[in-house]
């Protein structure tokens, strides 16, 4: 039986990264893709508020109703992980009481990941301002798991984000290979890196989460759908079979 994961994303910037993850995860996975509305696009803490309250994905969730998904991921890092632990938590419940689907969101789906692969330390090479940047340290540290290293790099919009190649996201992960760290997260849906997850995890010699990545197995794992993908790393590799709440 098919499996179909409603993706809420913010705006535009490395979208076609789900086409791509819905084709390397194989027949009968379809990830739909809603674009909720964005006010500003920016890397500030009082912006990502505002492209994450409530109306705008509860908007956005109405649109999916119709794909009738089996769960549904608030696909954005930074507009989660501003609200905090709590209210990232809370962001989803609403998502999850309007359409009655199991809900989370990319945030969210980093530190069940990281739980899920026994780890409890990590990295952050991020795309925001230090400032937005030390919210998701915050987030991470009320789900139990230790940044050993944040490096923030201060790209200002979503835009800028989604326009570094291959070899500038490859820079940005070898910024901050901290040898403390059991992982390296990268954590920016607007950036691209799906295809390149493998080879980043090569480069640096440890697994490597990413936000477009974490956000795909998140929804497989919800739904009680997540299978193995040897292009998506040792998320999917090491993961595959473990039940949602284990």
């Amino acid at each position: 039986m098919g499996v179909t994961i409603g993706m809420l994303y913010p705006g535009f910037g490395a979208e076609d990264d789900y086409p791509y993850l819905e084709e390397i995860l194989g027949e009968g996975v379809s990830l739909p893709l809603v674009h909720t509305s964005v006010g500003v696009d920016a890397h500030e803490v009082e912006a990502l508020l505002d492209l994450g309250r409530s109306e705008r994905l509860l908007e956005g969730a109405q649109e999916l109703r119709t794909a009738a998904p089996d769960a549904v991921m608030w696909a954005c890092t930074s507009g989660s992980f501003v609200f905090g632990w709590n209210g990232a938590r809370q962001q989803a419940r609403e998502v999850q009481d309007a359409l009655q689907v199991p809900t989370s969101s990319t945030s969210l789906a980093f530190v069940d990941a990281i739980r899920a692969l026994g780890m409890d330390r990590v990295a952050v090479a991020a795309t925001y301002p230090e400032e937005v940047s030390r919210h998701f340290v915050d987030l991470l540290g009320c789900g139990g798991i230790d940044v050993t290293r944040l490096v923030s790099h201060d790209i200002a919009t979503a835009a800028l984000a989604g326009e570094l190649d291959r070899e500038g996201v490859l820079e940005l992960a070898r910024s901050n290979d901290s040898p403390e760290a059991q992982a390296i997260l990268i954590p920016d849906t607007a950036l691209h890196t799906a295809r390149w997850i493998n080879e980043l995890e090569e480069t640096l010699g440890k697994p490597v989460l990413t936000a477009n990545q974490v956000t795909a197995w998140q929804g497989l794992r919800l739904a009680g759908a997540l299978r193995p993908c040897a292009a998506l790393g040792h998320l999917f590799a090491e993961t595959a079979g473990v039940p949602a709440g284990a």
